[in-house]
């Protein structure tokens, strides 16, 4: 007899199949029991007659309590009332293990505090299953689709012996005596591997220890991060469009059973179609101004400036040459106006902000050093990456996407501590 999955139910109408998994919710009607068993590919409405099976059986079910694990027998029969179509017809019924005490999640309003510690049961709900099922598919994109365009995935180290950008937001570690640092990106090490293989992409967990407790930011998170020798700026831009609508269609395309648990609108993911609107910085002080933001030439962007940038599309706007000043020190001046980097953000529509953040990297070797010596960097901490300039230095470009922030605007959720199985925020790092 197969053993199936929800999942798959479908090819096995008619069929004698057994199914293992854990009970989602019963209710009874005295001579029918109605078993939700879910096994973590989707869940089913497993009928039980009393006439059908055997009274022991029949007894089991009875009282049978939330998340008891079980192994269900039966046949697949088409149930046009089901949302997945199919249910099972019980002919019998093994329970491996009943909970020590009752379920704390119950079917019931919980404040968030109280799923957050929570955590490691609430990730059994269905729209945290739809959620990480979601994410799992943006993954998988976005590996599909640089595996596909010859880039190389390329490993860069979690701990690492200075700063990628703001030295007041690292991790310290000690490292066997001396000091290290959890990654704030794994772009400077991406760097090199596009030196050696041409196009690379890094992806991996970075961290953040910012004093933050805005609702799209995590103290640690997952970044994908392409980098292309021979490139510059508008070549990053093409690769940021291109990639970030091939994510969103294959979500659209084969997740919309999940984005309609978390009741999406689907018709805006259907939007997200290249070619993006690109607005340089000063076209975006000047469009904030008009709506009445008090911004000044020189100032970043924060939550409500881009949301304020975002509403005007609908789909992911490119803001492009943000003040050199306030960029990292590897980025590359724009050659027509020496107080411009070569750098671009990407803005999600709906008020998700930034998912994109990357540009041309300097790539000339004294405009760097001097660069160094400007943010006050520990230069022998950089020689390794001065190299990289001494040595064959060719224009080149790349980006970083947080999966979080991105996974939060395809499924539109408020807050981006859902989109990660266990997050790290600042004031929360348990379970």
């Amino acid at each position: 007899m197969a053993v199936v999955s929800v999942e798959g139910i479908g090819a096995h109408e008619g069929e004698s199949v057994t199914l293992q998994g854990w009970l989602a919710a019963r209710r009874s009607s005295g001579k029918i029991h109605f078993l939700q068993v879910r096994d973590g590919t989707g869940t089913i409405q497993c009928v039980m007659g009393k006439q059908d099976v055997p009274p022991e059986v029949f007894a089991r079910a009875d009282h049978l309590p939330q998340e008891a694990a079980v192994v269900v027998t039966g046949t697949v029969r088409a149930d046009a009332r089901s949302p997945i179509g199919y249910e099972i017809g019980v002919s019998d019924l093994a329970v491996l293990s009943t909970p020590a005490a009752e379920f704390p999640i119950a079917p019931k309003d919980h404040g968030t505090g109280f799923l957050m510690e929570h955590r490691h049961l609430w990730l059994r709900s269905s729209r945290q299953h739809a959620i990480l099922r979601v994410r799992a598919e943006v993954i998988a994109a976005c590996r599909d689709y640089f595996d596909s365009h010859g880039f190389v995935g390329f490993d860069a180290p979690i701990l690492t012996p200075a700063a990628c950008e703001g030295t007041s937001t690292l991790f310290p570690v000690d490292y066997f005596g001396d000091q290290a640092f959890l990654t704030q990106s794994g772009q400077l090490y991406g760097e090199a591997g596009a030196m050696a293989l041409g196009k690379i992409y890094v992806f991996g967990p970075t961290f953040r220890a910012e004093k933050s407790k805005t609702r799209r930011h995590l103290t640690e998170f997952w970044m994908i991060e392409p980098e292309m020798a021979f490139a510059d700026l508008d070549a990053d831009m093409a690769l940021a469009e291109d990639f970030l609508e091939s994510v969103v269609q294959r979500v659209l395309a084969r997740r919309q059973t999940e984005l309609r648990v978390l009741e999406r609108n689907l018709e805006l993911l259907a939007r997200i179609r290249k070619p993006f609107p690109r607005i340089t910085y000063d076209d975006a002080i000047a469009r904030l101004k008009e709506k009445g933001f008090p911004v000044e030439w020189g100032d970043d962007l924060g939550a409500d400036e881009e949301t304020a940038l975002s509403e005007a599309f609908d789909r992911p706007v490119m803001v492009h040459r943000y003040p050199l000043a306030n960029k990292a020190f590897y980025m590359k001046p724009d050659p027509a106006d020496a107080r411009l980097a070569l750098c671009v953000d990407v803005l999600a529509p709906e008020g998700y902000g930034e998912i994109i953040g990357g540009g041309q990297r300097e790539d000339d070797l004294a405009a760097l050093e001097a660069r160094i010596a400007e943010h006050q960097l520990p230069r022998d901490a950089f020689e390794w990456y001065l190299d990289l300039r001494r040595f064959g230095s060719v224009p080149h470009a790349g980006f970083g996407m947080g999966i979080e922030r991105c996974v939060a605007w395809i499924c539109g959720i408020r807050h981006v501590r859902e989109t990660i199985p266990f997050p790290r925020m600042l004031e929360r790092l348990r379970p």
